[in-house]
């Protein structure tokens, strides 16, 4: 047999040889069923998700909270086990993760959804809640679009009127109480940009909103006085007279009162 030929032979036993390497090879592999064995419970990776939320010290270096490993993990569980009442546990901490790093347009989305796709589940309240504090952390003063204020009022309603024996309500009414307050001060701004052009009716206007809007909360007694010069600007003395005489019997002894008593006095 020539050279050649022997080569030829041998050639072809490695390649039958490396085929059935191969095909062993192959046939060796974990079916599917044993590889997907091999995710974690979902107790775990809702323990994992837990650990880098709270950090851990490791050859004597603490390494503080990962966000990003830990909604990742919370979001394994979602995945993988979307009927667990795990997979709902880690709704919430994915949305509170997001909050805590200030991260909120992100954070309302798992807010709502979950209130949403468990509207009977206990922590409905805390997600309304958190809601209203997203909208509220991006508010702005009074002198600003208040589109987030109104946001954040339409979720504390929400909350106090289904569930005025949550643990937050307390806080949500003082909250509430601060950002209709806003809102009055924001509407009084707006009639005081009118007044200073003389637009009286205008401004007139936004002066009764605020009392019919928000009473109660520190400014009637500023939008009663502001409404009266109003009045008084376009001659029409009557209705004056009538706003200063709420003022004077309601807000005895304050300065606007004793400011509205010389207007009516002098007026006579």
């Amino acid at each position: 047999m020539t050279p050649r030929s022997v080569f030829g032979l041998t050639s072809l036993a490695g390649l039958a040889s490396l085929g059935l390497a191969l095909l062993l090879g192959c046939s060796s592999s974990p079916p599917l069923d044993l590889e997907l064995a091999e995710v974690p419970s979902a107790e775990e990776l809702y323990r994992q998700g837990n650990q880098h939320l709270e950090g851990r010290r490791r050859f004597l270096v603490f390494h503080g909270t990962d966000y990003t490993k830990a909604i990742e993990a919370f979001q394994d569980v979602i995945d993988n086990y979307p009927y667990s009442e795990y997979a709902v546990l880690s709704e919430l901490k994915i949305a509170d993760a997001y909050f805590d790093q200030e991260l909120y347009e992100e954070a309302l989305t798992y807010y709502r959804d979950f209130a949403d796709l468990h509207p009977d589940h206990e922590q409905v309240a805390y997600t309304i809640y958190r809601a209203a504090l997203c909208h509220y952390r991006q508010s702005h003063g009074p002198g600003r679009d208040q589109t987030a204020t109104e946001q954040a009022i339409a979720q504390l309603d929400r909350l106090l009127s289904k569930y005025p024996q949550s643990p937050h309500a307390a806080e949500a009414e003082a909250m509430w109480r601060e950002l209709r307050t806003r809102l009055a001060e924001h509407a009084m701004e707006i009639g005081d940009f009118y007044m200073e052009r003389e637009e009286y009716q205008s401004a007139a206007d936004r002066y009764r909103s605020v009392l019919n809007a928000y009473p109660g909360l520190g400014v009637d007694a500023e939008a009663l006085y502001k409404l009266g010069l109003c009045y008084s600007e376009m001659n029409r003395d009557d209705e004056a007279a009538r706003i200063f005489q709420v003022l004077l019997e309601n807000y005895e002894g304050t300065d606007l009162a004793r400011e509205a008593r010389d207007l009516v006095s002098s007026a006579n």
